[in-house]
């Protein structure tokens, strides 16, 4: 393979990435939307987006492996690959933090008396914060790993 397919395989990477970030705003966005559905909410609606989301992030996983495993086997770059499969676990728990916000802010707002769902939805952000503190740690080694070999 010739390093212009390693550059292409590696803007692609960071194409998924911002992909990925797109899909979680619409993500939050949707969710507010369904928020404010209540207290009679439209599940369905809420349910079809969920739906959606899951196969646009199946699909940038799904691709991002591919890339990783081209990485390790076609460039011979397991640092690179080793990042990637590090990122891919901090986004499964992104998406696990973010689902269980989702929950505790409709459960605030269901139980606008209960304290303890503003101290968890808290809870949660912060570590939803360290995760993303976590997530752009790895993409900074990727990046500079990817560029020592310009």
């Amino acid at each position: 393979m010739v390093p212009s397919d390693f550059k292409a395989l590696i803007q692609r990477f960071y194409h998924l990435q911002s992909e990925r970030v797109e899909t979680y705003q619409l993500f939050e966005e949707g969710h507010e939307a369904y928020l404010r559905t209540g207290p009679h909410y439209d599940f369905d609606h809420y349910r079809q987006l969920v739906h959606e989301i899951t196969q646009a992030f199946c699909g940038i996983s799904k691709e991002v492996l591919e890339i990783k495993g081209r990485l390790h086997d076609g460039f011979d770059r397991p640092d690179l690959s080793e990042h990637i499969e590090k990122l891919q676990n901090k986004e499964k728990e992104k998406l696990e933090l973010t689902a269980k916000l989702q929950l505790a802010k409709q459960q605030a707002q269901d139980q606008p008396e209960d304290q303890s769902c503003q101290e968890q939805i808290q809870e949660i952000k912060h570590k939803i914060i360290q995760n993303k503190e976590a997530l752009s740690e790895i993409m900074q080694d990727f990046k500079y790993d990817s560029e020592e070999c310009d």
